[in-house]
């Protein structure tokens, strides 16, 4: 079994590999946020965090708000245990 260190570099890696998909230079601030070994132990769940360009932001709250463009977006991958590789990525609801 790989240990938790491997599962989130693979987790990393994978969202590296596709960025520039979901967004490239409007990206910010990318974290691990949530890792949690599956009840059955095949695989690591990872949860990664990152700032997304809010490009939807009127100008009045743009006025109003005085902060950043920018909301949090979450993607969980699902990590193989055995051989630490990304099964798949999923839209993170908090």
């Amino acid at each position: 079994m790989i240990d938790v260190r491997y599962a989130v570099t693979s987790a990393y890696q994978y969202f590296e590999s596709i960025k520039d998909i979901l967004g490239g230079d409007q990206l910010a601030d990318l974290r691990l946020e949530e890792v949690e070994l599956s009840e059955d132990k095949h695989a690591w769940l990872i949860t990664l965090g990152y700032d997304l360009l809010d490009k939807n932001r009127s100008q009045f709250e743009e006025l109003m708000v005085p902060k950043k463009p920018f909301r949090r977006e979450y993607k969980l991958f699902r990590v193989n245990s055995e051989t630490g590789e990304v099964e798949a990525m999923k839209i993170r609801q908090v």
